[in-house]
């Protein structure tokens, strides 16, 4: 059978946003604004397309023009793997124009491709494992924020809110930089101690903290969090130090989850795990390359009786949880008490991951991805086509 790749385009458009990034880069509430977005769109000659939002720095024209054209049109997207390979090549040579999240974004899009033209959710042509999957609620990393998540007393009354909305589970992203006291151990100890104390033992709870914390403050707050019955710990040191973490794996026994933002996709993730570096792996398609890689590091965390929790929340991770069977849970955030995340987004008729009162999200069952596109916003709010 041939999908063969006509064109490759994206278009940039605007969208209304309480979101705003401090100087560090992490998300928190602000002023109604407005944010940037691309659509990256692959058409088959039958006139079927596929989709995957992307950042625009992620997708433009030069990445387009220069790589992802040359590489998928006239191409058979149901040779996706080929495909991949091909782009994966040219990253050699990019000089980090071509990033993993630009091969995330085209290796969704061709997926999307496929299943709307086989008219087959994604998440059921990569093996259909489940119809759904159970959330933990993600928050926002701290704030100086009256009533947001500037304490611990505030963690622990939005941690309420989140088990009345039905999550079984936790995660919190606690204070970094710039905020004025972070990044501090005791703080993060405390958060985590009154969550705990809010919601009882029956919750799973687990810290994404600070990213540069030394070895020694990890291990204390590892030890506080095996305490306090944590189900794991993630990102608490710089990930290009595997030694670091295999030191820190070994001293503990709530489990180490990573690598989260280390380059290298499915082969650095394999160095991980002969190192002993984490007990549960981790993989996303925005990070990872693509849906693809991250299929392949759920299969090698597998074969040696590992999970591998996905990171981060959108379509192609949902239908990756769907696929797959050592996973626990979908990621669901970013959370935080001034926002409502299942406010839909100009750009969509609906969100791709409702939650129901048990924690659930089920996944899609409309072709492809399953997104529920509003091309008529997009079009109106088009600022630059690729």
């Amino acid at each position: 059978m041939m999908i063969k790749i006509e064109s490759v385009r994206a278009v940039e458009f605007t969208h209304p946003t309480r979101r705003s990034v401090d100087a560090a880069g992490h998300s928190h509430p602000g002023p109604l604004g407005t944010g940037h977005m691309a659509l990256l769109t692959i058409r088959s000659t039958d006139g079927v397309e596929g989709h995957c939002f992307a950042p625009p720095q992620v997708v433009r024209p030069h990445v387009l023009n220069q790589f992802v054209r040359r590489v998928l049109v006239g191409g058979n997207a149901l040779n996706r793997e080929k495909l991949w390979a091909e782009l994966e090549h040219w990253q050699r040579g990019s000089a980090g124009q071509l990033t993993d999240r630009a091969l995330g974004a085209v290796d969704s899009a061709l997926y999307d491709l496929i299943g709307r033209t086989l008219k087959t959710p994604v998440y059921q042509l990569l093996g259909g494992y489940r119809d759904k999957v159970p959330a933990y609620g993600s928050t926002m990393c701290g704030d100086e924020l009256q009533g947001g998540l500037s304490t611990p007393e505030e963690y622990a009354d939005f941690a309420l809110k989140l088990v009345e909305r039905g999550y079984k589970a936790i995660k919190l992203h606690t204070w970094m930089p710039p905020v004025a006291f972070a990044p501090s151990v005791a703080m993060d100890i405390k958060a985590c101690t009154a969550v705990r104390k809010a919601v009882g033992p029956d919750i799973a709870l687990m810290l994404d903290g600070y990213h540069e914390y030394s070895r020694t403050d990890a291990l204390r707050i590892g030890r506080a969090l095996e305490e306090l019955d944590f189900t794991w710990f993630e990102e608490m040191m710089n990930e290009q130090s595997t030694a670091s973490y295999a030191w820190l794996a070994g001293q503990l026994s709530i489990p180490i989850l990573g690598p989260e933002s280390l380059s290298g996709k499915h082969y650095a993730r394999a160095g991980w795990v002969t190192a002993g570096a984490s007990d549960i792996l981790r993989a996303g398609v925005t990070g990872c390359g693509g849906i693809g890689p991250t299929m392949k590091v759920a299969a090698l965390a597998e074969s040696f009786g590992m999970n591998c929790e996905v990171h981060g929340n959108g379509a192609p991770n949902l239908a990756v949880c769907g696929a797959i069977r050592n996973c626990r849970w979908y990621e669901r955030g970013l959370l935080h008490p001034f926002l409502d995340y299942d406010e839909v987004p100009a750009y969509l008729n609906a969100i791709v991951d409702p939650m129901d009162r048990d924690g659930y999200v089920s996944l899609p069952q409309g072709a492809g991805l399953g997104e529920d596109i509003n091309f008529d916003y997009i079009a109106k709010h088009t600022v630059a086509t690729y």
